[in-house]
């Protein structure tokens, strides 16, 4: 007989062994039973479905949070579909999700900015107290600012690279001289 058929008929003969024995070997004092029992339903009554309602709502939650964190502009809406979310059972929560997480392209073209204005006017201490439109101005000429950086750093590393390719290998006319 192998190691693990061993283990196997030590666990069914141990087991009939606690069955058989007499339930005097597990008394308790009187009233333990009703004591128990009352803590128990306290906190199966309570303690458990207010527990479960708060995770419930902090799950359903998620979304808006996110959205809030990155100043999405359909945050709203967003936080309409957590709402509906929660009184329907969870069937609006994917469509909430894929809403925060999206890129809000045709937002942006049709508006300029992929922010929402609470972010210019209140968030962004660059832009407090700014109009809107001259605060997605300036954001859009800070992020062409250094894009232009980025770019004339490219540049100068081709300029470098050609300069040191041209150094390195001779010409052809000192070639066939």
């Amino acid at each position: 007989m192998g190691n693990q058929t061993k283990k196997i008929w030590l666990t069914l003969f141990s087991g009939l062994f606690l069955c058989s024995i007499s339930n005097s070997a597990f008394a308790m004092p009187e009233g333990m039973e009703e004591a128990i029992a009352d803590k128990m339903v306290w906190l199966i009554i309570i303690v458990m479905p207010i527990a479960f309602l708060y995770g419930y709502w902090k799950i359903h939650i998620l979304p808006e949070k996110y959205a809030e964190k990155v100043h999405h502009p359909h945050l709203n809406t967003i936080k309409v579909l957590c709402f509906l979310s929660i009184a329907f059972g969870g069937l609006f929560w994917p469509l909430a999700w894929l809403l925060a997480y999206s890129k809000p392209v045709f937002y942006k073209m049709a508006y300029g900015t992929d922010k929402s204005d609470e972010y210019y006017t209140h968030h962004a201490v660059e832009h407090a107290g700014a109009p809107i439109d001259l605060a997605i101005v300036n954001d859009e000429i800070m992020q062409l600012e250094e894009k232009l950086a980025g770019l004339n750093q490219k540049r100068d590393l081709i300029q470098k690279i050609r300069s040191s390719e041209q150094t390195s290998t001779p010409t052809k006319d000192n070639h066939h001289a």
